[in-house]
């Protein structure tokens, strides 16, 4: 098991003692998933911190993605509930980058590459996105490329 997966058993007996319904209800979801994950690679396959950070990203942009649903249909109680599910699950994810680490990041790798402008995009994106594993959201990450690439190309 790994070190993250014994994490979240030992904070879902932690929120059964406090009887924290909430985080009792994420936790026991997570665990669930990452137990699903645990079948589907078989039973041979010693799960990784890495299989299961992949699984929560999945599970906080579900979340998320949710949430701007149930907004944008007026149920505004039911988007609250899966933002705060989404901030339980976000205490599983390594720090998160600050934009300027992002910007020193890309500015680093595009010199390694020997990227010119916007063309350069995908080759970019890629190096980036597995330097920071995880510890940015990929958003951020298009953002900050763009605009490093961009600047090259004036």
């Amino acid at each position: 098991m790994s070190g993250l997966a014994a994490r979240v058993q030992s904070d879902l007996v932690a929120a059964m003692k406090h009887k924290d319904e909430l985080t009792l209800s994420v936790l026991r979801m997570l665990k669930s998933s990452i137990q699903l994950m645990q079948v589907e690679k078989g039973k041979d396959h010693e799960l990784t911190d890495d299989d299961v950070l992949v699984l929560v990203r999945r599970l906080i942009k579900q979340r998320v993605e949710a949430a701007e649903m149930y907004k944008s249909g007026g149920a505004n109680d039911r988007a609250e509930r899966e933002l705060d599910e989404a901030k339980i699950l976000e205490a599983y994810q390594p720090a998160q980058m600050s934009d300027g680490e992002i910007a020193q990041l890309v500015a680093k790798i595009a010199g390694e590459l020997g990227a010119k402008g916007p063309k350069d995009m995908g080759k970019v994106m890629g190096k980036v996105m597995a330097a920071v594993k995880g510890q940015a959201d990929g958003n951020r990450v298009r953002a900050a490329v763009q605009n490093y690439l961009a600047g090259l190309a004036q």
